[in-house]
């Protein structure tokens, strides 16, 4: 099978609702999507994600009822379950500043540090974790309050309350799985995002950490002819373009 271009892909791919169940996908396939969708753009290269594979008959078959037992769902042969993880920014911040100390060298002194190198361990340090850090939603109300009174006088980052940074976590965890949708359709295979499920019931069944939360299911396998449920339609272009 030939794999297809981005443009081909993002028009072949469709929201699948019935996959074929004779027709099995190839889970080493899948995982090279979920790496794919791993290249997605993340909010200050954070990665507060994580990518559940569900190829367990036996796990999908009690996933379905989850998900209101949608046919994307009962048909699916493998499932990708696409988890936000806001809790492990201490983690990730880490990460990102062990990367430098490999990419600059480690225990770096300042004054042989690059302009580029300091801005980047002091936003890791310190922007950061004063971004992400909060106490039952007090001290994010708190840094509100400082950008109110800092955004009277210049631009300021206004998205610092612990509900700001749960839609950051799952706006990139989004584009993670569109990634991974059109990976899908580049190979050849179908997928269904869903956000209708009981994420608390499907979150306790794959015995997710307490911080995790569940951004959506996307089912996975070979459309049928009734997979699709009709045309394309899509609102024209020109109502929702707008060039300024």
């Amino acid at each position: 099978m030939t794999e297809k271009t981005v443009s081909a892909a993002i028009n072949y791919r469709r929201s699948v609702r019935i996959f074929d169940a004779e027709r099995a996908i190839d889970t080493n396939i899948v995982k090279k999507c979920i790496e794919q969708a791993s290249l997605a753009p993340t909010s200050s290269n954070m990665q507060l994600w994580e990518f559940y594979h569900i190829t367990s008959k036996e796990t999908i078959a009690k996933i379905a009822p989850l998900c209101f037992n949608q046919n994307a769902a009962k048909t699916a042969q493998q499932l990708v379950v696409f988890v936000t993880r806001k809790d492990l920014w201490r983690k990730r911040a880490k990460a990102n500043l062990a990367f430098m100390d490999k990419t600059f060298g480690k225990d770096n002194p300042k004054e042989a540090q690059s302009s580029r190198e300091k801005v980047a361990r002091n936003y890791y340090g310190k922007v950061i974790p004063f971004i992400y850090f909060d106490f039952l939603g007090i001290f994010g109300w708190l840094k509100y309050l400082v950008t109110l009174i800092t955004g009277l006088f210049r631009p300021t980052y206004r998205e610092v309350r612990n509900s700001d940074m749960r839609i950051v976590a799952q706006k990139t965890t989004g584009l993670a799985a569109q990634n991974f949708m059109i990976s899908m359709a580049a190979e050849g295979y179908d997928t269904c995002p869903m956000e209708g499920s009981d994420t608390w019931r499907v979150k306790r069944l794959l015995k997710l950490p307490r911080g995790a939360k569940i951004n959506m299911i996307v089912s996975c396998g070979i459309r049928t002819d009734k997979g699709v449920y009709g045309e394309r339609f899509r609102i024209p272009f020109n109502d929702v373009y707008k060039e300024i």
